[in-house]
C-alpha cells in the first residue's frame, strides 16, 4: 500500500497525464479499431521494417484517412511507432493483439461496460445501477445474463472464466485434499467449478445454488458432459431468507460470488451458511482483493472493474480490500484456517471455520 502514500508525479507530469485521461476514451477506442480493421495485424506481418499508410490502407481493406488517422493517434498511445514514412507494432501494439488477458479485458470493457459508464455518476447519487439500461429492465446485470446481446453475452462470461479458470488446478489439489463427498457450489454460473470437480473425483456430488435462469444454463451443462447424476440445482435468490439452503455439506464454496453484494448484503450470506453447516464443515472463498496484487495494473484493473459492479451489476458491490472482506468473515462469526494469495492470477482462497 506505500505506493499510494506518495503523489508520484511532478506537476508537469501530472498536467500531462491529465490530457491523457481526458482523450482516454479515446485512445480505447482507437486502439480497439486497430486491432478490430486488422491494421494490427497488418503491421504484425510486416514485421521490423513496417509499412505505409498506403500499403497498410491497401492490405486492411480500409481507407488510406481512416487508417492514417487511427495510426497517428496510435503513434501517441505508443500502440506503434514510426519509422520514416512506415509504421511499425510497438511492444504495446503487440499486446493488444496477441495478449489473452488484454483482449478479454478489452472486449468486456468495450462490449459490456462502454455505454454504461456515461451513467457512473447518475448510479453514485441513485445507489442503482443506473447502466444497465443500455442493456435491459433488471433490477441486477445477473437476472439478464442469458439475455444479453450474443457479443456482450460472450465478453462477459470470458472475461469472468478468464480468471476463474487460470486458479482451478491449484483449487482443485487444495479442496480435495479434504476428501470431500458433497459440495455446495454457490453462484455456481455456468457450472464449470461443478463440472471440474465431477471430473477431478468420480464421487463428489455437487449441488449449485444460482437463481433460476442462470441455474437452467449450468444444468444444462452438466447435463451436456455426462454428470447430471452428481450434479443437482437448488434455485434461490441468496438474498431472500425465505428461501432456504440446500442440506448439509462437506465443503460450502463461493468463487468469485461475494464480490457482487454489499458489505451487509456478504454478512447475512455468510450468517446464513454459518447457520446452516455442520460445525465441521469447511467454507471456501476465493476472490480478489486488490490490495493483494503484486502488480500496479492488477490493482488498477480491479478497481476499474469494481465500476462496472457498480454501475452495472447492482450498484453497490465490488472488488474488496482484504482487510474489508476479513472484518465481515469475523462479524459473521467465522475464523481464517487458512488464507492463500497469489492462486491462479492474483486470487487468494480462504479457508473458513466456524468460530
Amino acid at each position: 500500500m506505500s505506493r499510494y502514500a506518495v503523489d508520484p508525479l511532478t506537476a508537469l507530469q501530472a498536467k500531462e497525464q491529465a490530457q491523457k485521461l481526458a482523450f482516454a476514451p479515446i485512445a480505447f477506442q482507437a486502439a480497439q479499431s486497430l486491432r478490430e480493421l486488422g491494421i494490427l495485424a497488418v503491421l504484425d506481418a510486416a514485421g521490423p521494417t513496417g509499412l505505409s499508410a498506403q500499403q497498410i490502407a491497401e492490405r486492411s481493406g480500409v481507407s488510406e484517412y481512416g487508417a492514417k488517422v487511427l495510426l497517428d493517434m496510435g503513434l501517441s498511445a505508443l500502440v506503434v511507432t514510426q519509422d520514416g514514412d512506415n509504421y511499425v507494432l510497438a511492444r504495446l501494439g503487440h499486446f493488444l493483439l496477441h495478449d489473452a488477458m488484454t483482449r478479454v479485458n478489452m472486449d468486456f470493457t468495450a462490449d459490456v461496460c462502454y455505454r454504461a459508464m456515461s451513467h457512473l455518476t447518475e448510479t453514485i447519487r441513485s445507489g442503482r445501477p443506473e447502466g444497465l439500461r443500455e442493456f435491459g429492465d433488471w433490477p441486477t446485470i445477473y437476472e439478464g445474463l442469458s439475455r444479453l446481446p450474443e457479443k456482450a453475452r460472450k465478453s462477459w462470461f470470458d472475461f469472468d472464466h478468464f480468471y476463474s479458470d487460470k486458479a482451478f488446478p491449484e483449487l482443485l489439489q487444495r479442496i480435495f485434499a479434504e476428501r470431500p463427498k458433497t459440495i455446495v457450489d454457490i453462484g455456481g454460473n455456468t457450472g464449470k467449478w461443478s463440472l471440474q470437480c465431477c471430473a477431478h473425483d468420480e464421487d463428489v456430488h455437487m449441488t449449485i445454488v444460482d437463481l433460476p435462469r442462470q441455474l437452467a444454463l449450468a444444468l444444462d451443462n452438466a447435463r451436456e458432459h455426462g454428470f447430471e447424476a452428481r450434479i443437482q440445482g437448488h434455485p434461490m435468490n441468496i438474498l431472500d431468507d425465505s428461501q432456504p439452503l440446500p442440506g448439509e455439506a462437506d465443503i460450502w464454496w463461493m468463487s468469485q460470488f461475494l464480490d457482487c453484494f454489499s458489505p451487509m448484503e456478504i454478512l447475512r450470506i455468510l450468517r446464513r451458511i454459518r447457520a446452516a453447516m455442520r460445525p465441521d464443515a469447511s467454507v471456501y472463498i476465493l476472490e480478489l482483493f486488490w490490495d493483494r496484487q503484486h502488480f500496479e495494473a492488477a490493482a488498477y484493473s480491479l478497481n476499474a472493474t469494481s465500476l462496472y459492479f457498480t454501475c452495472l451489476a447492482n450498484g453497490n458491490s465490488r472488488f474488496y480490500h482484504s482487510k474489508d472482506m476479513l472484518d465481515i468473515v469475523e462479524e459473521a462469526g467465522f475464523v481464517v484456517a487458512e488464507q492463500v494469495d497469489d492462486i491462479g492470477l492474483g486470487h487468494t482462497l480462504l479457508r473458513l471455520r466456524a468460530g
